[in-house]
């Protein structure tokens, strides 16, 4: 498919904690508050718990409520939408990455890099591949969260994406790492970044001030927003992207590691 400048919403919320229920039906609501044409929806990390260890509780299969909502919302928004939420799958659990199509698609990633400063690794199971799903022409790889830091593991080698997606519960006490690293993602893969955090407290009383953000490939920051609500809707541009890894093709020297 031809690539043309691709429309993302952003939305930035309080979710409820381990309430699928009322999640789903917040989340409704706020993407119902989108008032212009959207390819992509993107919500956060957990956004139907919370970041929640409380699995035995709250783990859905694949053909859970969250899974249904989503595929029925990508429908009738005629655009995709994703962000994560507890799996159980063969006896292990996920912290996974849906992504739903309004044809009825779906594509997910399992998170790779558990959080061990809250025990996630001991809870949940890694994923082992990266995801691309192509929208409109564009190549876009979702990450999760603490993928963040992990500048080889989001390596943009040969430019195989245009868009690095990271959805979080990024807590407030660390958010100038957060915005500093989503920044630093986008000019070393000479690629957009979008990068979608949740606000509020939790039920661990961690604190989130949001700080979701969308950078062009030469860093600038296009969309910033702190501690406030937000449902917010950006033209991503293909010729800025098209035309600066043409006129400064770092990419083509980057180092071939394995």
């Amino acid at each position: 498919m031809t690539m043309q400048d691709l429309k993302v919403t952003l939305i930035q919320t309080e979710p409820a904690w381990e309430d699928i229920h009322a999640n789903l039906a917040l989340f409704d609501k706020k993407i119902n508050t989108i008032n212009e044409e959207t390819d992509l929806i993107v919500l956060p990390e957990m956004f139907t718990t919370g970041f929640s260890r409380n699995v035995t509780e709250l783990a859905q299969d694949m053909s859970g409520t969250a899974v249904s909502w989503m595929l029925r919302k990508a429908e009738q928004e005629n655009a995709d939408i994703t962000g994560s939420v507890i799996i159980k799958e063969k006896g292990a659990f996920f912290n996974r990455l849906l992504w739903a199509k309004p044809d009825g698609g779906m594509f997910s990633y399992d998170k790779k890099h558990l959080f061990r400063m809250s025990g996630e690794e001991k809870i949940f199971s890694p994923g082992k591949e990266r995801l691309v799903v192509e929208l409109h022409g564009w190549r876009i790889m979702p990450f999760i969260c603490y993928d963040l830091r992990f500048p080889r593991w989001t390596r943009n080698t040969d430019n195989i994406y245009d868009l690095a997606l990271f959805v979080a519960n990024w807590p407030e006490e660390r958010s100038e790492h957060w915005r500093v690293l989503l920044q630093a993602r986008a000019i070393e893969n000479q690629s957009y970044v979008v990068g979608v955090n949740r606000i509020g407290v939790d039920g661990n009383q961690y604190a989130f001030s949001g700080d979701s953000s969308v950078i062009d490939p030469l860093g600038n920051i296009l969309f910033h927003k702190k501690n406030k609500e937000s449902v917010y809707t950006i033209a991503l541009s293909r010729d800025v992207l098209q035309d600066y890894r043409e006129n400064f093709p770092a990419w083509m020297d980057a180092d071939n590691v394995k």
